[in-house]
């Protein structure tokens, strides 16, 4: 297969890490970072020996796949371009600001007949992964997703931040729809967007997930556990470590069951380079992205149903 021609439009703290995988990733040819601070897409051009460029203009006719790692706001803009121009496209998540925007990135994907995938990274962790045939209708779902506070990206909702990771996740493990929502939200160190929520979700068949996010917490815990009728699950994100305990059948001289643990091999896995990789197979291949667009803008959609019942909840208290 002929080298996929490749590139970064934004470099910074994360588009930097992204500009380095496709630099390094056989299949790959790093043609050009793109970054409106033009000194920052010198500096990061000059360590990869590439170009550098300030607008994506630049990049049309000139490569093949793209990955989009502006702020969100710039995104719908950055990838529409890219794509009716016959340029396939990561973008990073959350896919965009607004369900329309959403809307209009998967259609023009299919109109050109272009990737679209979004950058839910979690999707390629090695324990989420090793999850594939040990699934069975779970019932319940509990997350925590808590980080220290910094000062980059708070002017992103945590729910947007943070949170839409494993929303993205959840709706991947139900396959279901989701027919409740019941969320709080608080902003304690930022003045306009929650810094931690939590979120009950219901779905259709019959699962309850509830999923906490923080970004002001004293240690850092990215963490989801499964309850299913056959066992219980127990994956911790930053380790990459699955635990699996599943009710042994002693039969029926037995009145308790008893409890196995089910030792599972991971494979650990570079999240970025591991998802970057499976995008350059889906240009290559011009098979469906491992998440595509609409998995995206499923994610999307559910978060920003969340922060609106987030700031409804605040109006009726401040009415009272």
């Amino acid at each position: 297969m002929k080298t996929v021609r490749t590139a970064v439009v934004g470099v910074g703290y994360l588009g930097q890490f992204h500009a380095e995988k496709y630099a390094g990733l056989p299949g790959s040819e790093l043609v050009a970072v793109v970054d409106t601070d033009i000194g920052r897409a010198r500096q990061i051009a000059a360590k990869l020996n590439v170009a550098a460029y300030d607008s994506y203009r630049e990049l049309f006719g000139k490569v093949d796949a793209v990955s989009v790692v502006t702020p969100t706001n710039l995104h719908h803009q950055v990838a529409l371009a890219l794509l009716n121009n016959g340029i396939d496209v990561l973008v990073e998540k959350p896919i965009t600001v607004t369900l329309q925007e959403a809307d209009d990135l998967v259609a023009a994907a299919r109109g050109q007949g272009r990737i679209l995938q979004v950058g839910h990274l979690e999707r390629f962790n090695g324990a989420i992964v090793a999850l594939s045939g040990i699934l069975n209708k779970p019932m319940f779902i509990e997350s925590h997703r808590l980080a220290p506070f910094k000062d980059r990206g708070t002017e992103v909702d945590v729910i947007l931040d943070i949170m839409i990771h494993d929303i993205d996740i959840i709706l991947n493990i139900v396959g279901a729809p989701v027919t409740g929502i019941h969320a709080v939200g608080v902003p304690v160190v930022s003045s306009q967007t929650n810094d931690i929520a939590n979120v009950r979700l219901e779905f259709a068949t019959g699962c309850i997930a509830n999923v906490t996010a923080s970004r002001i917490s004293v240690k850092e815990m990215r963490k989801i556990r499964i309850f299913q009728q056959d066992a219980y699950i127990s994956i911790d994100y930053a380790k990459q470590d699955i635990e699996v305990y599943r009710k042994m059948d002693l039969g029926e001289q037995y009145d308790t069951a008893q409890i196995m643990y089910d030792d599972i091999d991971i494979t650990q896995a570079d999240s970025l380079k591991e998802e970057i990789r499976s995008f350059i197979n889906a240009v290559e291949t011009r098979c469906e992205p491992a998440v595509p667009g609409e998995a995206g803008r499923d994610a999307l959609k559910i978060a920003l149903e969340i922060v609106h019942q987030v700031e409804n909840r605040k109006q009726a208290l401040q009415a009272r």
